[in-house]
C-alpha cells in the first residue's frame, strides 16, 4: 500500500504553492521586467520542456553561467524540474577552468548570458557532451553576443526564442521528485587545493536548508530581497528557493556596484540582501551611502565581519545576521544568533561576540571542535581543533571521487579544514584556516593555483603566495618571488602573465621581489615568517 504519510521533499513543491496561492504576486524583478509568481511558474515550465527536448534526462547536467538575471533564477527549478542537474558556473572564471567543470560535470547543455557569451565560445571547443549553447541575450549585453564569438560555438548555437520553440506541444512537469535524495545541483568549489571539486547537493538538502534560511534571516511574505550575492555560489546560499517559498520578491542584479545597490534599496523598497564582508564595506562606503528610512537584514558570510564593519553597518540601519558555512554544506549551516544579555554590553563588545560563527543552524545539527582524535576540545575560547558538522545539511559527496569523499567524512563527520575554539558559552569561533587559502571579497583563492602560475614564467625560480591584509576585499593574494640568475621581470609583468593563466581576480595584487624564501633544513618555505612581517600581531600562523 502506498505510504500516506510521506511526501518526497524538494524545493520544487515550493514555487508550485506560491504560483497557485499568489499566481499575481509580483515574484521577480529586473530593471523594467517584471514576473508574476504565475509567469515564474510558466517560464520555468517552458524552459524545463526545452531542455527534454533537446535530450536531457534524468541525471543528466545542465550548466548556466550567468550573472543574478531572472533565467539564472528559473534555471533553479527548471533544471531540476525534470530530474535534470543544474551546474551554476561562477561567471569569474577563465575560459581553461569553465572548461574543466564542462568536461568533468560532462554537461550536455550550456545556457549561457550574452554578456559571457565570448568565454563561453572559448571553453567550449572541444567538449564534445556539450550538444547545445543556448544564448540567453539581452539589451546589456547584445552588442557583445552579436560579435564573431558566435562562430566559435558553431552549429551548436541557439538563441532563446528557437529553443523555446522546442517545447511546443509538451505537456508540463510535475513539481514533484520519486526520490528526495536524488542530485538537484552540483557545485563545484573554488579549487582551494588546486582543481576545483564537485559538490553534490540533494533535493532534501537543499529543501531543509531553505527553511533555515527564512528563519534565521527573518524571510516573509514582505520580504524583497535583493540579489548581491551570486547565485553560482552555493545557489545563493539556498536563497533561490528560500525567498520563493515564502512568497517573498527577488529583485535581480546584474552587476554589483555600491551606488545599484544603493538606488534599488532606495526605489525598490528592499528588506534583504546577502553577501560577503566585503559586499558591506562597498555599500558603507559608497558615496550614495546614507541612513536608511527603514531597517534592510543583511546576512554575511564568507569571511568573519570585522566589529566595525558590524557596528558601521548599523549605524547606517542595517540588521547583521552573521551565518558561516562551506559550499559543502549547502551555504549557511551556523549562525551567530544574538543572546539578550548582550544589550547590555558596550556596542564594541557586542559587535566583537556578534563576528563569532556561533552555533548550527535551526535546520543543521551543533558543530563540533574536534581534535585529530575527533575528541572535542575543552569549551575554554582558546584550544583549537578542526570545526566538523554533519547531518541534513552536509553534500551527498564529491562527483566523481570517492576518495576525496571517504575523506572528507571520516569518523562520520565532515571535515571542514577550518581551525576555530570553542567558547563557553558553546559558540564556535574561526580562528585559522588549515589549507593555505586566502578568502578575497568571499571568494576562495588557492595559494598554489597562483604560485603555479606565477612558476609559469620563465624568469622565476621559486614563489610562495600568502594573503595580506586589504582594506576593501579582507585580504588579497600576495607573490614573494625569487628570480632565476640573470632573469629580469617587473611585478606588473607577473601579476599579467597571471591573469592569462587563470581567472584575473586570482591575481596577486603585489609581487615582492626576494633573494631568499625563509625555509626549514628540509628546504621547506615558511610562509608563517612571510605573514608575520605583512600581519603582525594578527599574523595568521598556518605550518604547511
Amino acid at each position: 500500500m502506498a505510504r500516506v504519510d510521506f511526501t518526497p521533499l524538494t524545493p520544487l513543491s515550493f514555487l508550485a504553492r506560491s504560483s497557485a496561492v499568489w499566481p499575481d504576486k509580483q515574484a521577480v524583478v529586473y530593471g523594467d521586467e517584471s514576473w508574476t509568481y504565475k509567469d515564474f511558474a510558466d517560464e520555468v515550465q517552458i524552459m524545463a520542456k526545452a531542455l527534454a527536448a533537446s535530450g536531457i534526462e534524468r541525471g543528466d547536467r545542465v550548466a548556466y553561467v550567468m550573472p543574478n538575471v531572472p533565467h539564472m533564477l528559473a534555471a533553479h527549478y527548471a533544471v531540476p524540474l525534470l530530474g535534470g542537474i543544474l551546474v551554476a558556473v561562477n561567471t569569474r572564471l577563465s575560459a581553461e577552468e569553465i572548461t574543466y567543470i564542462l568536461r568533468h560535470s560532462e554537461a550536455k547543455v550550456v545556457v549561457v548570458d550574452g554578456g559571457l557569451l565570448d568565454v563561453v565560445a572559448r571553453a567550449v571547443g572541444d567538449v564534445d557532451t556539450v550538444s547545445d549553447v543556448v544564448l540567453i541575450d539581452d539589451e546589456v549585453a547584445g552588442e557583445r553576443a552579436a560579435s564573431d564569438v558566435r562562430d566559435a560555438v558553431g552549429e551548436r548555437l541557439i538563441d532563446l526564442a528557437a529553443f523555446r520553440d522546442r517545447a511546443a506541444g509538451a505537456a508540463d512537469q510535475e513539481w514533484a521528485v520519486p526520490d528526495e535524495d536524488e542530485h538537484m545541483c552540483l557545485n563545484y568549489t573554488s579549487g582551494t587545493t588546486g582543481r576545483p571539486k564537485g559538490v553534490l547537493y540533494s533535493h532534501r538538502g537543499a529543501y531543509l536548508n531553505s527553511f533555515g534560511e527564512i528563519v534565521h534571516s527573518g524571510f516573509t511574505r514582505d520580504s524583497r530581497y535583493l540579489w548581491t550575492l551570486p547565485m553560482f555560489h552555493c545557489n545563493g546560499w539556498c536563497t533561490t528557493w528560500a525567498i520563493t517559498a515564502i512568497g517573498g520578491t527577488h529583485v535581480c542584479l546584474r552587476e554589483v556596484r555600491g551606488d545599484a545597490i544603493w538606488k534599488l534599496l532606495r526605489d525598490e523598497g528592499i528588506t534583504h540582501l546577502n553577501g560577503a564582508p566585503t559586499v558591506l564595506t562597498a555599500i558603507a562606503h559608497d558615496p550614495s551611502a546614507g541612513p536608511l528610512d527603514d531597517p534592510v537584514v543583511i546576512t554575511t558570510a564568507g569571511a568573519p565581519p570585522a566589529p566595525a564593519t558590524i557596528l558601521g553597518m548599523e549605524d547606517l540601519g542595517f540588521e547583521i545576521v552573521h551565518v558561516y558555512g562551506l559550499t559543502e554544506v549547502y551555504g549557511p549551516y551556523s549562525v551567530c544568533e544574538p543572546q539578550e544579555a548582550w544589550d547590555g554590553l558596550d556596542r564594541e563588545m557586542r559587535a566583537k561576540l556578534l563576528s563569532r560563527q556561533g552555533v548550527g543552524m535551526v535546520q543543521a545539527e551543533r558543530m563540533r571542535v574536534v581534535d585529530t582524535d575527533m575528541n572535542d576540545v575543552p569549551a575554554n575560547g582558546e584550544t583549537m581543533g578542526e570545526i566538523a558538522m554533519r547531518g541534513n545539511n552536509v553534500m551527498a559527496g564529491y562527483y566523481k571521487d570517492p576518495d576525496g569523499t571517504k575523506l572528507a567524512f571520516d569518523g562520520g563527520w565532515f571535515h571542514t579544514g577550518d581551525l576555530g575554539v570553542m567558547h563557553p558559552d558553546g559558540y564556535v569561533e574561526l580562528r585559522d584556516r588549515a589549507k593555505d587559502v586566502v578568502i578575497s571579497g568571499g571568494e576562495n583563492i588557492s595559494t598554489v593555483e597562483v604560485e603555479q602560475a606565477l612558476m609559469s614564467h620563465p624568469a622565476v625560480l621559486e614563489v610562495a603566495v600568502i594573503g595580506v591584509p586589504d582594506e576593501k576585499w579582507g585580504e588579497v593574494p600576495k607573490g614573494f618571488v625569487k628570480l632565476k640568475d640573470g632573469a629580469k621581470a617587473t611585478s606588473e609583468e607577473l601579476i599579467e602573465h597571471v591573469k592569462v593563466k587563470i581567472a584575473r581576480y586570482k591575481a596577486p595584487k603585489a609581487v615582492e621581489f626576494v633573494v631568499e624564501l625563509p625555509k626549514t633544513s628540509t628546504g621547506k618555505i615558511q610562509k608563517f615568517a612571510l605573514r608575520d612581517a605583512e600581519w603582525g600581531e594578527g599574523a595568521k600562523r598556518i605550518q604547511g
